[in-house]
């Protein structure tokens, strides 16, 4: 399974911004909260909906934008 499975973007939902398929509980939500120290039992468990896999996802989604985020250096 890729993130492409369980991660969405629509106009409608959040503006648009990625979402884990079917909620409104958006990717960054789910990095943050993992960049704040919470656990992946910590998001399940306030976020039952949400799966192992689906946290997987959004940091496989994460991985991908930044792996393709562009990068000019400035010369100082």
């Amino acid at each position: 399974m890729t993130w492409e499975d369980r991660i969405e973007l629509k106009p409608h939902v959040l503006c648009g911004k990625p979402v884990v398929k079917g909620t409104r509980i958006s990717v960054e939500l789910v990095i943050k909260l993992l960049a704040d120290g919470w656990s992946e039992a910590d998001v399940l468990s306030s976020y039952p909906h949400l799966t192992a896999e689906d946290v997987k996802a959004c940091l496989a989604y994460a991985a991908h934008v930044l792996a393709n985020e562009r990068v000019f250096p400035v010369a100082s």
